[in-house]
């Protein structure tokens, strides 16, 4: 059976004829393929990058990507509104909700509600969070620094200043 699904590429090894592919079929069109192929690469990267983390470091101590992201921006900029956690984590509050739930059952996080305005809620570790993320996260960068290995020195340099001036320009 022939289906769209069937023709995707498999391993990462069938990349470049993907790639070609898709430029055989959009060769027409005025499009930047360059920035096509740099985007959707990039796109691609992350989602493997992540996949490849939650299967691995966040597994082993049942933390899910947004999990990890919402203990790790409270463990460096302390309490934090559920509204400037949502954003640090690229998540909606809806889906922040569900998160700090779990996270504060496993008694990893405590919720506070603002005296002055009963509506705010601010997020904060507990100290079971704390030594959580304060062992899980060297692992975690042991898997960046396998990442990260993969380009030189120069790569890397080139990389990181490319992503900053994309999130830059960029709207937050």
């Amino acid at each position: 059976m022939d289906t769209e699904t069937d023709r995707r590429p498999t391993r990462l090894d069938d990349q470049i004829q993907a790639e070609r592919d898709m430029l055989a079929r959009l060769g027409d069109l005025p499009l930047d393929l360059d920035a096509l192929v740099l985007v959707s690469n990039l796109h691609r990267a992350v989602a493997a990058i992540r996949r490849e983390f939650e299967q691995t470091v966040l597994a082993e101590v049942r933390l899910s990507w947004t999990a990890f992201t919402a203990l790790w921006v409270l463990w460096i900029w302390g309490e934090t509104e559920t509204r400037e956690l949502a954003h640090e984590a690229n998540v909606t509050k809806g889906t922040l909700s569900g998160v700090v739930d779990t996270l504060e059952k496993r008694g990893l996080v405590a919720r506070r509600r603002r005296t002055s305005d009963r509506r705010l809620v601010t997020v904060r570790l507990t100290d079971e969070g704390e030594a959580l993320i304060s062992e899980v996260f060297p692992r975690f960068n042991r898997e960046e620094q396998r990442v990260a290995e993969l380009l030189t020195a120069e790569q890397r340099t080139a990389m990181v200043d490319g992503l900053r001036r994309i999130l830059r320009t960029l709207p937050s």
